[in-house]
């Protein structure tokens, strides 16, 4: 789909459907919607008197314009109130009206942008929430269906701005909008694959694909190669499954002379357990434990066109996790790169020891500081739901600014408690760390086993196993994969970028 800004006037742009909007609570509309409604010889005025128009939150009502506008049909969309509006409604609220007009049958679509009058908003923050709104709303995976329906998707979108000294500042939040969006949307992809065609080496050439096409450089570590760098914890994963593992770095160079950031994503392209079966409720989700690694090669994406004045280096460690007669078991020892041992406890805890080793791959190569991702931990599902991930580290600098990048574009963090006595649960009688710290705390166990990694570098860990899928359609997230995670990196490592002390 096409994503454009234009300057005129909303009664003479040419559209399937234009969408305006109304607060809850408005007898009369102003701005553009009252420039249409006077166009429309007070129609939206008289069903708003009526009742069939109230303003509600994502309420929409579609009116046939009868030729009195260029569009053909208008679209009310309802902001809800006024106090309560804000940035991430917008993407959700722009995701609505996109949804409703695909429904339309609409080709080619056109906007007022919301939120810049009464709302208050910046034009170019609000152009950029209702880009990427837009593009995730209408967001399908259909690529493994015999009967598609590319014929009712929209063309042509377009954003209408009537004040020309404003054009540029739309058109950059367009630009920034539509690279997040996108490269979102590659991650729900990658995660929505199936196993089968999401594999370490599929995911590796998918990371390649992006390198040449955006001038990334990549390494992508072999198994040979991983055994003499002595990444014990991501080969013993990688033992029951015929896939080889893949461990994939991306670096972009942004002139910094600052340490490159390191973004670490576990890259479980399936995840049966192991010898620890899962049971099998469910267990077709777990072609989505690869969505950090998916998170991190996207954002890389977006980084590298969207070109931050900082170095950031991409890590994912990808491999999946069988149960054959090779596979690794509860009770053995593996050797981590930083040359710590691990006991092994239950092999369904195997996120943890393939990042082990990106971890201390992060810290070897000086990279500062670590942000790591991870579909981790059933308990931190089980504490926060899918409403937020969960957040972690030792560095509160980092955490809050992780948190702050989150918030920016609609990605929620709690950070959760990291105190010394939990570590008590991960001490082994046979190595120096067991790899589970048992059920109680477990989101916590795992993010200080993590920990033990990371050393002394500014660290945090995302834990978004509660919100890596939807099981229902949300504002702008849909149903499947939610690419949780693409935007909150890149908004941090723009920040970063932007820094006094980033440079």
């Amino acid at each position: 789909m096409e994503v454009k800004a234009v300057t005129g006037d909303i009664n003479e742009i040419s559209a399937d459907v234009v969408i305006i909007n109304l607060f809850e609570g408005v007898s009369r509309p102003g701005g553009a919607t009252g420039v249409v409604d006077q166009a429309m010889d007070g129609l939206i005025t008289q069903l708003i008197a009526d009742g069939e128009i109230k303003g509600k939150l994502y309420e929409t009502t579609l009116i046939h314009t009868m030729g009195k506008i260029a569009g053909k049909r208008i679209l009310v969309v309802g902001l809800g109130k006024q106090e309560k509006l804000s940035l991430d409604l917008l993407r959700s609220i722009a995701a609505v009206a996109a949804r409703a007009s695909r429904k339309a049958g609409a080709k080619r679509v056109a906007t007022i942008i919301h939120g810049t009058g009464a709302g208050g908003f910046e034009v170019e923050k609000a152009s950029q929430a209702i880009t990427e709104g837009t593009i995730l709303g209408l967001y399908r995976f259909r690529k493994h269906m015999a009967k598609d329906d590319e014929d009712r998707d929209i063309n042509e979108f377009v954003i209408i701005q009537r004040d020309k000294d404003t054009i540029e500042q739309v058109q950059r939040g367009v630009s920034v909008g539509k690279i997040m969006a996108e490269a979102t949307s590659l991650a729900r992809d990658m995660v929505n694959e199936p196993a089968n065609k999401m594999t370490p080496t599929d995911m590796a050439s998918i990371a390649k694909a992006i390198a040449d096409e955006y001038g990334l450089d990549i390494e992508v570590v072999e198994r040979e190669e991983m055994e003499r760098l002595g990444m014990g914890g991501l080969l013993g994963v990688a033992q029951g499954s015929t896939q080889l593992p893949k461990f994939i770095i991306l670096k972009y160079h942004g002139n910094s002379s600052k340490p490159a950031i390191a973004l670490v994503g576990k890259g479980l392209t399936f995840d049966s357990g192991g010898i620890s079966i899962k049971p099998s409720e469910r267990m077709h989700e777990m072609k989505g434990d690869m969505s950090g690694g998916a998170a991190v090669i996207t954002a890389m994406k977006a980084i590298a066109q969207l070109k931050p004045a900082i170095n950031v280096t991409g890590i994912v460690p990808a491999v999946e996790n069988l149960p054959d007669g090779a596979a690794y078991k509860p009770g053995d020892v593996l050797v981590a790169m930083n040359g710590k041992t691990i006991e092994v406890l239950n092999t369904d805890a195997e996120g943890r020891l393939a990042l082990a080793d990106a971890l201390s791959y992060a810290v070897k190569e000086n990279l500062s500081p670590i942000i790591d991702i991870a579909t981790l931990t059933g308990a931190c599902h089980i504490a926060l739901g899918d409403f937020c991930s969960g957040i972690f580290g030792y560095d509160q600098n980092i955490i809050d600014a992780v948190i702050k990048a989150g918030e920016e574009v609609g990605e929620r963090h709690w950070q959760l408690p990291m105190y010394e006595e939990y570590k008590e649960q991960n001490k082994s009688d046979i190595a120096d760390i067991k790899n589970t710290g048992g059920r109680y705390g477990g989101a916590i166990t795992a993010a200080q086993f993590l920990g033990e990694f990371s050393g002394d570098t500014p660290w945090a860990h995302l834990d978004i196993a509660g919100t890596f899928m939807m099981d229902k359609e949300r504002g702008y997230l849909v149903k499947g994969a939610t690419g949780v995670g693409v935007r909150t990196l890149v908004n941090f490592v723009l920040t970063m970028a932007a820094d006094k002390h980033g440079d």
